[in-house]
């Protein structure tokens, strides 16, 4: 993935936030610059792995396989527990753009339309060998439990979520024709609230994916990713 993609998608991503009201902490604008005065004292956003997270899944092609988003708090580990029970993110969902299809063995999470347009969201439940199964299964959506077959495409509007328990595949994007125009590209902004979020261990894709893929250093970086934090040097 290039340097030039992950830059303009994190500045994409700040004015649509913006724009949608949903507002960063101070950490999402700091530049690499900024970076080489910060001590110990800002350990947890390092050891947490919180802010900006922009990857392509080594597929290279990251309008149609990719994603963009800011990690607002999770847990790490601290004397053999984790520090926090909870994680939370923002994902900015450009129209056809998807993770790739995967499930957590651990992870509970709800994902939750937080503003633009609305989001497909394709479901089945995971077979024992981590396939898609051809069961039916169950969600919850706004708390309403929902019996679904299996590759069910649901559609969340603004302000609506559903809940994703263990071995639940999933994979979503912004729905073509909705969301808030930024240059012609139509944006919606997703959120997930889950219990700790391990990207190095629980996810579990159907197909083999780099989580976080090499960069081509075509221009210089302008913020560091979640992966890429300098050590304390202070």
């Amino acid at each position: 993935m290039k340097r030039s993609q992950i830059n303009s998608s994190i500045e994409t991503a700040m004015k649509v936030f913006k724009k949608l009201g949903l507002n960063l902490p101070p950490f999402a604008f700091w530049t690499v610059e900024d970076w080489k005065n910060k001590g110990s004292e800002v350990d947890e956003i390092r050891k947490a792995g919180l802010g900006w997270d922009v990857t392509d899944f080594g597929q290279g092609n990251f309008e149609l396989i990719g994603r963009t988003l800011f990690t607002l708090r999770n847990a790490y580990k601290q004397d053999g527990n984790h520090s926090k029970v909870y994680a939370e993110k923002f994902i900015l969902d450009p129209p056809r753009q998807h993770a790739p299809l995967h499930f957590h063995r651990s992870k509970m999470e709800d994902i939750v339309n937080r503003a633009g347009g609305n989001i497909l969201i394709t479901l089945y439940k995971a077979t024992t060998e981590g396939k898609c199964s051809d069961e039916k299964f169950t969600v919850q959506i706004d708390g309403q439990t929902c019996e679904l077959e299996p590759g069910t495409v649901i559609q969340l509007k603004p302000g609506q979520s559903v809940c994703l328990a263990p071995y639940i595949i999933h994979s979503f994007c912004g729905e073509e024709g909705t969301g808030i125009d930024m240059n012609g590209v139509q944006y919606t902004v997703s959120g997930e609230v889950s219990s700790v979020c391990d990207d190095w261990n629980d996810n579990c894709f159907l197909d083999p994916v780099e989580r976080f893929p090499a960069i081509e250093e075509d221009e210089p970086r302008k913020y560091y990713l979640c992966n890429e934090y300098p050590k304390a040097t202070l």
